[in-house]
């Protein structure tokens, strides 16, 4: 398991959380993403993108007044 911090990229954090966890991370591990949220669309947006490749989203939390978590399971194969 490992933690992403992607606060710095702000808004453009997208394409990095993508890089990661289909070009990083091995099959089945798990990834903490943590990134920098103004409105709530950032969060649905990462969820839909981690669905549409084929990965489980194991969890979503705000962790504090302006930063998110996503833990986010690689697929297998």
């Amino acid at each position: 398991m490992e933690r992403y911090d992607l606060r710095k990229l702000k808004a453009k954090f997208y394409d990095r959380m993508t890089e990661v966890i289909e070009k990083e991370a091995k099959p089945g591990e798990v990834i903490i993403f943590m990134f920098e949220v103004g409105d709530f669309s950032a969060v649905q947006k990462s969820s839909d993108i981690m669905k549409e490749l084929g990965h489980q989203v194991m969890n979503s939390i705000k962790f504090n007044e302006v930063d998110w978590t996503l833990v986010v399971k690689r697929k297998s194969s």
